[in-house]
């Protein structure tokens, strides 16, 4: 199941924070490195700091988008400090988030998602998440390394895992429940900004309707089964448009 659980930092600028980030994910269980666009890697810095977690720098993925590291994830939490103007389902405590990344990571991959050190993760990448999570801490001075973020949200997402396997208790969700993927989430997007361009329902003047809607769907969080159900509606109203 921790093996499902993907690290995720974009565009770090100082290449001992992905090794010290390696070492925090090594001591609570988690192997999955992706980095998306790093100024430096591989890098002497990185190795040096990530001590006796070589193997996960030597395992990690670069990747050029964040698209491309969580497209196959059901769930994608972006580590923020700020709420933006279209908010996603907040977990305002990491323990809350942490049951249930480990109920997901049961069957598929999901993605816990770091930005860069000076300036987080921009509007469009938070766009690419599901859900986002805040660290408490001083509001007077809240500001964390990367590899001490990495490491709370890595320590208490190992600790959830832990409490699931002590208890013996699993629950099982039913196969219709399971989440889409964020690719599959994407094609539903994709077809309904299409659907809503082709009918006329969408003009210029209110292209931020499109991501409101976007926005309003990743709040409701449909199922694999309920995302079905919504694209067969939208292919069924597209038969009714004249033909382009």
């Amino acid at each position: 199941m921790l093996s499902n659980i993907r690290i995720v930092l974009v565009q770090t600028f100082h290449p001992g924070n992905i090794g010290a980030a390696a070492r925090a994910m090594k001591t609570m269980g988690l192997s999955e490195l992706v980095l998306v666009n790093p100024r430096a890697f591989p890098d002497e810095e990185a190795t040096r700091l990530a001590a006796g977690a070589q193997d996960v720098l030597d395992n990690a993925r670069v990747v050029s988008s964040l698209d491309a590291a969580v497209m196959d994830c059901v769930q994608v939490v972006g580590a923020s400090a700020r709420l933006r103007s279209l908010p996603l389902p907040h977990y305002d405590e990491p323990d809350d988030m942490s049951f249930d990344v480990i109920q997901n990571a049961h069957t598929a991959p999901v993605a816990l998602v770091f930005g860069r050190e000076r300036s987080g993760l921009t509007n469009d990448e938070i766009r690419c998440c599901t859900h986002q999570v805040s660290i408490p801490a001083n509001p007077e001075y809240g500001i964390l390394n990367l590899s001490q973020a990495v490491q709370i949200l890595a320590y208490e997402v190992h600790r959830a895992w832990r409490k699931r396997d002590m208890n013996g208790f699993e629950y099982q969700r039913p196969l219709e429940a399971t989440p889409p993927s964020r690719e599959q989430f994407g094609y539903f997007q994709e077809h309904l900004g299409r659907l809503m361009q082709q009918s006329g329902f969408l003009t210029q003047p209110h292209a931020r309707t499109e991501e409101q809607l976007q926005t309003l769907f990743a709040r409701a969080q449909p199922s694999r089964k309920e995302l079905s159900l919504l694209r067969g509606l939208l292919s069924a109203f597209e038969t009714h448009l004249p033909k382009q």
